[in-house]
């Protein structure tokens, strides 16, 4: 009887954590920015630098794959995980 009651808790627990799962996929969607918000975005994030070419070209590419842009010209880079978390191959962060 005990076994019986083991495998159900294990079963539930299981089942909560996918639905866990499915429920932050869905919020984190529901927070993408629409492709044609990238460029406005960036114009603002890249407006106060002087290497305003280089800022955008990064900027959008990390916006067309983060899906986010971090409030602000500067810093926010928590705001949005993986703007934040996309690195160069020599380890420096990737996103303006």
């Amino acid at each position: 009887m005990a076994g019986g009651r083991r495998a159900y808790t294990a079963l539930f627990a299981v089942l909560l954590l996918v639905v866990l799962i499915a429920l932050a996929d869905v919020a984190e969607a529901k927070n993408r920015l629409p492709l044609r918000e990238c460029k406005p975005r960036c114009i603002y994030r890249c407006s106060a630098t002087s290497h305003k070419k280089p800022c955008m070209f990064f900027c959008q590419k990390c916006c067309a794959t983060c899906r986010c842009v971090p409030p602000g010209v500067y810093g926010n880079k928590q705001k949005c995980a993986c703007y934040n978390n996309w690195k160069t191959k020599e380890g420096r962060p990737k996103c303006p």
